[in-house]
């Protein structure tokens, strides 16, 4: 019987890490204070889930059709025109939201597993993450492109299905996570102990954009492609309840392409898209729209930053500031301003 989805964790040696350290040359780190300030407390948040969708965009949320996300934008901090790459496929748009590069530097242009193209060179977020104290990720793919991004970790686990496999959907991504957390707290794995609950969960969730394609925009399947991964958003943020770390998790959202498009084409597209962008939790501002330029480059750089680190790269990924509530406090007397 064939599998649901393809296990990929390599107990590796720390060579891997002195190479990337000493040929990369980067590291990572908690984030100093700038001159003249002083950082309070670090940051709370311990745990990022970043939900990646396809086929999202404002009006996705007309009609009451995602309350759960609806919650998430009034609640944090929100972008709908945050830029994506060129090709505007799946596969360079996500290898570019976890590199923190454009498609011209991480040089996947193509928007399809090919085994012998290898992995990305490029250090992740999930690299940097390791890095700065050995905080691990679990990935949710939900297509066989994604396969591409795979490269097997020590600190970084992947589970991935398709739409080749009809079981594949929402809510078995969901049973997979609920299952995973299980065995991370309990200390047993697929073949290896699961130790911990991950500091970055990724979870791809592209169904409505899917039902968009094959049925249309305005279509009753895209209406309830948009409830089904609301639910599994929904389902995925009560397990972080269950296990009580919501007072330790910030949530991230964003999309590989937006209402209208289709992330899977054959043929690239030449135009960047535009992607909606919300953030919502520990430290963000609520009812933040966000006026300062976003890519969806810029995410991996926000989310260390979340975490209250700092990165050190040659990432073009830079962390959006303005979503972030007051970080530190000035010791400057008001003696030893300039007049």
């Amino acid at each position: 019987m064939a599998r649901t989805f393809c296990r990929l964790h390599i107990i590796s040696i720390g060579l891997f890490v002195v190479l990337l350290e000493t040929t990369v040359g980067f590291s990572a780190q908690a984030a100093p204070a700038p001159a003249g300030e002083t950082a309070v407390a670090a940051s709370p948040t311990e745990h990022v889930i970043l939900f990646v969708l396809e086929g999202f965009g404002q009006d996705s949320l007309k009609g009451g059709t995602m309350p759960n996300l609806s919650k998430l934008v009034k609640d944090g901090s929100t972008t709908w025109s945050a830029t994506g790459v060129k090709p505007a496929l799946r596969l360079p748009m996500m290898a570019s939201l976890i590199t923190g590069m454009p498609v011209e530097k991480h040089g996947i242009n193509w928007n399809f597993f090919e085994f012998s193209r290898g992995y990305p060179r490029l250090p992740s977020m999930f690299d940097y993450l390791d890095l700065s104290g050995g905080r691990d990720s679990a990935i949710f793919y939900m297509d066989e492109s994604l396969y591409q991004l795979a490269r097997p970790e020590p600190y970084t686990d992947y589970q991935l299905c398709g739409a080749l496999r009809p079981e594949c959907g929402s809510s078995k991504i969901v049973a997979y996570i609920q299952q995973y957390f299980k065995k991370a707290t309990s200390g047993h794995g697929y073949g290896h102990a699961i130790l911990a609950l991950p500091h970055l969960l990724v979870v791809h969730l592209p169904e409505a954009g899917r039902a968009g394609v094959a049925h249309g925009w305005n279509s009753k399947q895209y209406r309830e492609g948009l409830r089904t991964v609301d639910t599994a958003m929904k389902s995925v943020l009560d397990l972080f309840k269950e296990y009580k770390l919501s007072d330790r998790t910030t949530v991230v959202v964003t999309a590989l392409s937006g209402q209208g498009t289709d992330p899977g084409a054959d043929a690239p597209t030449t135009d960047s898209p535009v992607v909606p962008w919300i953030v919502s939790g520990v430290g963000v501002k609520h009812g933040q729209v966000i006026h300062q330029p976003v890519s969806i480059m810029d995410t991996g750089a926000t989310v260390m930053r979340i975490l209250g680190l700092e990165t050190h790269t040659e990432w073009e990924s830079k962390a959006v500031e303005e979503i972030f509530q007051t970080a530190a406090v000035s010791l400057a007397s008001p003696s030893s301003k300039k007049p």
